[in-house]
């Protein structure tokens, strides 16, 4: 068995945290995870790098670095906002698809790909944390797992687990 927890970043003010998000990223640490991990990974985004700092940091592995995956981070951010903004407030993948089916088909075969290249770095019996936004976490569960997850507020996340070549992916709890 291999596990990844998908987590999408608390609230932020631009790139970086809010106060609000480094405490709801605390509380997290305090009460949601799962050590010890593999490793750590992120968007690469400033948000995304500091949630997982403080989660590393609350699982007492600050010795591991924090990978960046850059493939979990789309390129056509701004055409997202504009498909999701188009969708409508809280809006899921099969939304957006009704408003830019080219964006989410692409990106999730995209994103699927990369999520599958973090499970394949995952040791047998493993676990990996990795943070970063919506909708391209949902994305990358459906690239996957073909399963469409509801949209994932700030600081919520799936755990994806693979199992003998089957993936499943619950609420992370």
């Amino acid at each position: 068995m291999r596990y990844v927890e998908l987590l999408r970043h608390p609230d932020n003010d631009g790139d970086s945290l809010s106060p609000e998000g480094v405490a709801a990223a605390e509380e997290i640490g305090r009460t949601s995870l799962h050590p010890p991990y593999a490793f750590f990974a992120s968007t690469g985004a400033a948000r995304a790098v500091q949630t997982a700092e403080i989660l590393r940091h609350a699982a007492g592995q600050d010795e591991l670095p924090i990978l960046t995956v850059n493939g979990l981070r789309s390129t056509v951010e701004d055409r997202w906002r504009e498909a999701a903004k188009a969708a409508g407030q809280g809006a899921d993948l099969e939304g957006i698809r009704a408003v830019d089916p080219d964006l989410v088909d692409t990106e999730t075969r995209l994103l699927g790909q990369t999520l599958r290249e973090v499970f394949d770095a995952v040791p047998d019996g493993g676990r990996a944390l990795v943070v970063g936004h919506s909708p391209t976490n949902e994305a990358a569960v459906l690239g996957l797992t073909g399963q469409v997850v509801s949209p994932l507020r700030k600081g919520e996340g799936v755990l994806v687990t693979e199992t003998d070549g089957r993936v499943e992916v619950a609420p992370l709890g």
